[in-house]
């Protein structure tokens, strides 16, 4: 009995695409203007966020496709914070009080302390990686930022944004 092999190498490529975190405190429109005005690219806000977790959490998104490179930008918010009420406990007393919790989610887990994500999908290799995290540092609003290494990543299927 002959024993077939088949390889799927070419089916299953992996898909390339760079990742840079960002940490910083301003709000994500901000960061989109900001990034925009520096990079000479043009992010603008989808008209529905990502959502995950049956909308436990819900995460924003900006992307800006330029056709002329053949490459997609996408800013992602890492962090969603969530308001719960907890149920009420019959006491005696004059007054009834609420206790709320605030629950933080991430879109990834392993990198808790970032704030934003920039994915730059693009089917070539793409060269500009150090210029544009070089001009992302330059925008004086942003503490830090660097670059990801996307195989290390558990759960790098939450940056399928489409």
């Amino acid at each position: 009995m002959a024993v077939h092999k088949l390889v799927l190498d070419d089916v299953f490529e992996e898909a390339l695409y760079t990742l840079i975190a960002i940490h910083c405190t301003i709000e994500d429109y901000r960061l989109a203007y900001l990034l925009n005005k520096h990079l000479g690219i043009n992010l603008t806000r989808k008209p529905s966020d990502l959502d995950y977790n049956k909308d436990k959490s819900v995460y924003s998104i900006f992307e800006w496709e330029d056709n002329k490179q053949l490459t997609t930008w996408s800013l992602a918010s890492n962090i969603c914070k969530t308001q719960e009420i907890l149920p009420q406990v019959s006491q005696q007393s004059l007054f009834t009080a609420q206790e709320q919790i605030i629950k933080t989610f991430n879109l990834i887990p392993e990198y808790k302390g970032v704030n934003y994500f920039l994915k730059i999908d693009n089917d070539n290799s793409f060269s500009k990686e150090a210029y544009i995290l070089s001009s992302i540092l330059n925008i004086p609003q942003i503490v830090t930022a660097y670059s990801v290494d996307v195989n290390q990543l558990k759960s790098k299927d939450n940056l399928i944004f489409s």
